[in-house]
């Protein structure tokens, strides 16, 4: 951590060899609680932003796995386009997430300074929280080159499976992975059961909605004998339900920066 002048940790702790909550002693001799995600949330229009995003792409996801499932071949076009649109609109709020870890302010009990120059990126892999918004964020770019390549048509076993396939499970790894780590930034350790959460909840669902993702993409991939997907009930449901879940996390992103910033450190 980088402590402000005068400014020491009591105790540093978190999963692995990562630092996610902390007693620090101020230069007055007080002590104050610090949680690396509490830290980096406050309400305003990057969180609204976030969350309006990530759940317009969600519902984008789970429209076009249930109008997959039950609905027609004459829509296959406007599947595609509406998972195309739900990736984009999840890379822009990957995007605006990726921009919250690199700019937040470690120095000092506030989320902002405001001598600090705004910056688009940086490199501080020590941070679980910027691993996890850079990993997700490449896991939406893998969406969508995955959802981009879908809408050709005529694309044979082996360039669908390369093509579409290859990226789509690319993406779901990373969701898995940046999912688990902001879990564990919550917990400070890599699993806890903490129901009065609501950074619990959210980290809680996208992880279980990562899971289905993983899986949906399991069920997509496309069997050279047949031509279709080894399963596409899994495929669809996966994804639905995964969508489902990303979109529960989504909501209650503007509460949790309420109730960030509403706790004050405590002695």
């Amino acid at each position: 951590m980088d402590l402000p002048d005068g400014w020491t940790a009591v105790v540093a702790e978190g999963p692995g060899p990562f630092v996610t909550r902390a007693r620090l002693r101020r230069p007055d001799g007080s002590i104050v609680s610090w949680r690396s995600r509490e830290h980096r949330k406050r309400p305003g229009r990057l969180a609204a932003w976030m969350s309006g995003l990530f759940a317009a792409g969600s519902m984008c996801f789970a429209a076009g796995a249930i109008a997959t499932q039950w609905g027609s071949s004459a829509l296959e076009t406007a599947i595609g386009v509406t998972f195309f649109v739900g990736s984009l609109l999840f890379t822009s709020a990957a995007f605006l997430q990726w921009l919250e870890a690199v700019n937040v302010s470690w120095r000092g009990e506030g989320a902002a300074d405001p001598r600090r120059r705004w910056r688009p990126i940086s490199w501080e892999p020590r941070r679980i929280d910027w691993l996890a918004a850079l990993v997700q964020l490449a896991g939406t770019v893998f969406f969508n080159v995955s959802t981009f390549a879908a809408l050709k048509h005529g694309l044979d076993t082996r360039q669908t499976n390369l093509r579409v396939w290859t990226p789509d499970v690319a993406g779901s790894v990373c969701f898995l992975v940046a999912s688990a780590l902001a879990y564990a930034e919550v917990c400070g350790r890599w699993v806890c059961w903490r129901v009065r959460s609501v950074p619990w909840w959210i980290t809680s669902v996208n992880l279980l909605g990562s899971i289905w993702f993983g899986l949906a993409a399991i069920g997509a991939v496309i069997e050279p004998s047949t031509n279709e997907p080894l399963a596409a009930r899994l495929d669809n449901v996966g994804t639905a339900l995964g969508a489902i879940c990303f979109f529960a996390g989504a909501l209650l992103l503007v509460p949790e920066a309420r109730r960030a910033s509403a706790q004050p450190a405590t002695a």
